[in-house]
């Protein structure tokens, strides 16, 4: 049989159970289905039940990684073997196929952002995973008392601000005069080394699309231009070695409209469209702001010129407006946590997360009202789900409440996985549309170069996440996770 003893270090006793085999009757549970699978962390669970005591946990808070964010639905475990590295470049990734190394102890975070993972090894140099999709961060914990709660270190808790820390997924921004993704993203704290543009080794890449065209001076590596958008976003080559792909509003859809002063920009045929459709399909993660509706929707124009312009399965999700009224005032939005048709029928398919999303709201100060969002400069182009089996709603506003004249309904935010033409437990990605902007002070214009000073609408604001903020940074986590049949 195993041989056990107990270790009085600093005070603290800890039962190490030495193994070579499956404990017998009478000894500390070893929590594991065989023989085989038994090693030294899986004989350090102790059966603190049969003791009349309280498990042995460990417990604390994820943050984003400003430190400052806690964040919703991150996996936290220990895991029963080494988890490996992450494979590089655009993944099918299920939420089914579990976690990396497999997990002798798991737990998600609540709506607080904290977490308990009960029944874990109490023993010395015990390893803990925090992941969400490829955002992950490893520690060890040196010593882990038995039957009893051990609290972890928040430092070892927040995701990772840059990659000495953990892993953090390849993201790709295109900019927009606009919008300002890559502020709200610079927001949650990823550190400026980690900004770049095309073939740099960053975890992100800045694209000019109709914004910001270049970094500052005093940027990390110096002044010089983002690569174009247009190469990129009509390449599978360059798509796929991306995880998330953020397109900031550029101001209209740029496919040559005849609005204003871009006409004659066509800078997305029908190439692109199919490109970045069959990105999201092998699992890419795209969020698209305002006007990158042409991606879903197609042409603006109606009729449209061609109405063969744009991917069919995609433009059956939604019914747009794009000639909706809009205003740059705040309107009070509402969270879809009923889960329920609404009077004028906009509802979609439930979203899954509606409750959790709205109690974290509260929680972090993005809503002082439960399932109300004040969002500045709201739009409506999106009037209503038109498949309501195919995507979420999370965001939205009635006819009835809207500050706009005459009124209208829209679709705040809206979430689908994908590809489309497979039943929902085989999709690989997903695809978010936003008609709410960050809107929050910062600015992404050629003549305001990355980051900025943040100071009188020049580059990224350096303020406080608004609630706005907040809202689309939970979407922002949530679609870097897992695929599952409804998220």
């Amino acid at each position: 049989m195993g041989l056990s003893r107990l270790v009085i270090s600093a005070g603290i006793a800890v039962l190490v159970i030495s193994c070579g085999k499956r404990p017998e009757e009478g000894e500390p549970d070893s929590a594991t289905p065989s023989p085989d699978a038994c090693d030294n962390l899986f004989c350090a669970v102790v059966d603190c039940q049969s003791k009349g005591l309280p498990p042995t946990t460990i417990t604390g808070t994820v943050f984003a990684p400003n430190g400052t964010l806690p964040l919703y639905g991150v996996n936290v475990y220990v895991p029963s073997s080494e988890p490996g590295p992450l494979p590089a470049g655009v993944q099918c990734d299920r939420c089914a196929a579990g976690l990396p190394g497999g997990a002798i102890a798991s737990t998600v975070t609540d709506e607080a952002g904290n977490f308990r993972l009960e029944n874990v090894p109490a023993t010395t140099e015990v390893p803990i995973v925090v992941q969400s999709g490829k955002w992950r961060r490893q520690f060890k914990i040196s010593t882990v008392a038995a039957c009893q709660d051990n609290a972890a270190a928040k430092a070892d808790t927040t995701l990772p601000k840059n990659r000495t820390e953990g892993d953090i997924p390849s993201i790709a921004i295109t900019t927009g005069n606009a919008d300002a993704l890559e502020c709200l993203v610079r927001k949650m704290g990823i550190e400026d080394t980690e900004f770049g543009t095309a073939g740099e080794d960053t975890a992100v890449h800045l694209y000019v699309g109709n914004g910001a065209s270049s970094f500052a001076a005093t940027h990390p590596g110096g002044a010089r231009a983002f690569a174009p958008a247009k190469p990129f976003w009509d390449s599978r080559t360059s798509l796929d070695t991306y995880d998330i792909v953020l397109l900031s509003c550029e101001g209209d859809q740029r496919i040559d409209s005849g609005f204003g002063a871009t006409t004659g920009v066509n800078d997305k045929p029908q190439s692109s469209l199919q490109a970045l459709h069959d990105y999201a399909g092998v699992g890419g993660r795209v969020f698209m702001s305002h006007w990158h509706n042409v991606w879903i929707g197609g042409d603006r124009r109606n009729p449209p010129p061609d109405p063969t312009y744009g991917m069919a399965d995609w433009k059956s999700v939604i019914t747009w407006a794009f000639g909706a009224p809009q205003t740059n005032a705040a309107q009070i939005t509402t969270v879809d946590e009923a889960m329920l048709p609404t009077p004028t029928g906009i509802g979609g398919l439930p979203n899954p997360k509606g409750t959790s999303f709205a109690t974290w709201l509260v929680n972090v100060g993005g809503s002082t009202t439960r399932n109300e969002v004040s969002v500045t400069s709201p739009r409506y182009t999106a009037s209503a789900i038109a498949e309501p089996a195919l995507a979420e709603r999370w965001v939205y506003v009635e006819q009835a409440d809207s500050i706009v004249t005459p009124q209208v309904s829209s679709v705040q935010n809206a979430l689908f996985t994908t590809p489309l033409d497979v039943p929902a437990d085989q999709r690989c990605g997903k695809a978010v549309f936003s008609d709410m902007h960050v809107a929050s002070g910062s600015s992404s214009n050629s003549g305001n170069p990355f980051p900025g000073t943040g100071l009188n609408n020049n580059g990224c604001s350096t303020a406080d996440l608004t609630p706005q903020e907040k809202a689309l940074a939970f979407i922002f986590f949530d679609i870097s996770s897992c695929v599952g049949v409804l998220q």
